[in-house]
C-alpha cells in the first residue's frame, strides 16, 4: 500500500516537472534596440510591415483587375487614418468611457491632465473601434475616390486587414499584452515583461498568438476566394466572410483572454465577444444579400479602361 503510494507520488513529481519543463519563457523584450534615447519596438516595426505587405496585395489586385493606381494610394491614407482614428475612439468609448467622458480631450490628445500633466502617446486602441472606423472610412471614399458601391471597396480592402491583423496580434506578442489565462497546457508562455500580471511566472494562453494564426489563415481563404473562385463578382460576399471569420474567432479566443478592465470580470461574456456578435451577423446577412448585389467590379474595370482608350484616342 505504502509502496503503491510512493510510486504514484513519484509518477506525479515526474509529470509535473515533464510539464514545467515544456512552457515557454517568454522574456524577449519588446524594444529591438535604442539610438541616441528614441526606441525602436518590434511593435511599430510589425505595424510597418503590415501596412507594407497589405499595400502590395492591394496592388496586385487593383493591376489585375485594370484599376487606377491612384485610386490605391488614396485608399491606404484613408484606411491608415481610420485605423488609428477608429481604434483610439473605440478604446475611449467602449473600454474607458467612465474616464475619457469626464476628459474628452485626451482622447485625441497624448497626454493625460489629471491627476498632474503627462505626456502618455496614444494609450489603448480598439479592434472593434478600428473596424467601425474603416468601414466609415471606406464609405467617405467610395463617394470621394471610386464614387461606387462600399461594398465593392470592401470586398477589395478587407484582404490585406486580415493580413495586417496576423501582424498587429505578434506585434502585441512582443509587447507581451493581450496575454491569455493561466493554464496547463505544454505550449503555455510565461510572459516576464508582462504588465499588471500578479504572477508572471505563471503559464498562460498566448492568445495573441491564437488570433494571430487565425487572422492568417483568413487571410489566406479571402485570397483564394479572390483569386481561385467567382465569388469576388458577389458584391459583398467576400467582406461577409472576412467579418465571420475575423470575429467568429476573436469571440471564441477571448474566452482563453484576460479580460482587459477590470469592470468585466463579473461578465458572462466580455466587452470584446458582445461587440464582435454584431460583426458575424452583419457577416451572416452580407453572405445572403450579395446575391441580390449586381456585379460591379467587372463593370468599374470594364469603364475604367473605356476611358482609357479614349484618352488615347
Amino acid at each position: 500500500m505504502n509502496d503503491s503510494f510512493f510510486v504514484h507520488r513519484l509518477l506525479f513529481i515526474i509529470h509535473r516537472y515533464y510539464m514545467l519543463s515544456l512552457f515557454i519563457n517568454w522574456d524577449v523584450s519588446p524594444e529591438i534596440f535604442n539610438l541616441g534615447g528614441i526606441s525602436i519596438r518590434y511593435y511599430g516595426l510589425l505595424f510597418a510591415v503590415a501596412f507594407l505587405l497589405g499595400y502590395k496585395v492591394e496592388e496586385k489586385m487593383f493591376k489585375s483587375e485594370g484599376l487606377p493606381m491612384a485610386w490605391l494610394d488614396k485608399l491606404w491614407l484613408y484606411v491608415a487614418i481610420a485605423t488609428i482614428v477608429g481604434a483610439r475612439l473605440g478604446h475611449c468609448i467602449f473600454y474607458d468611457w467612465a474616464y475619457f467622458g469626464q476628459h474628452p480631450l485626451e482622447m485625441v490628445l497624448p497626454v493625460r491632465f489629471s491627476p498632474e500633466f503627462k505626456f502618455t502617446g496614444y494609450q489603448g486602441l480598439a479592434s472593434h473601434g478600428a473596424a467601425i472606423g474603416i468601414i466609415v472610412g471606406l464609405w467617405y471614399y467610395s463617394r470621394k475616390v471610386s464614387k461606387k458601391s462600399i461594398f465593392w471597396i470592401l470586398d477589395r480592402a478587407v484582404i490585406p486587414i486580415a493580413l495586417a491583423g496576423f501582424f498587429i496580434r505578434m506585434g502585441n506578442l512582443m509587447n507581451s499584452e493581450i496575454v491569455g489565462v493561466t493554464t496547463d497546457v505544454p505550449w503555455g508562455f510565461r510572459f516576464i515583461h508582462a504588465a499588471g500580471l500578479d504572477n508572471p511566472e505563471l503559464p498562460r494562453h498566448p492568445a495573441q498568438l491564437y488570433e494571430a494564426v487565425c487572422y492568417l489563415i483568413s487571410f489566406f481563404i479571402l485570397m483564394h476566394l479572390y483569386w481561385r473562385t467567382n465569388v469576388k463578382k458577389r458584391m459583398g460576399f467576400i467582406f461577409g466572410a472576412f467579418l465571420i471569420l475575423i470575429f467568429s474567432a476573436r469571440f471564441i479566443i477571448e474566452f482563453a483572454k484576460e479580460v482587459q478592465e477590470p469592470w468585466e470580470a463579473d461578465m458572462v461574456l466580455n466587452m470584446g465577444q458582445i461587440l464582435s456578435i454584431p460583426f458575424i451577423l452583419v457577416g451572416i446577412f452580407m453572405l445572403w444579400y450579395s446575391k441580390k448585389l449586381p456585379d460591379l467590379g467587372t463593370k468599374i474595370a470594364k469603364e475604367y479602361k473605356a476611358k482609357e482608350v479614349t484618352k488615347r484616342k
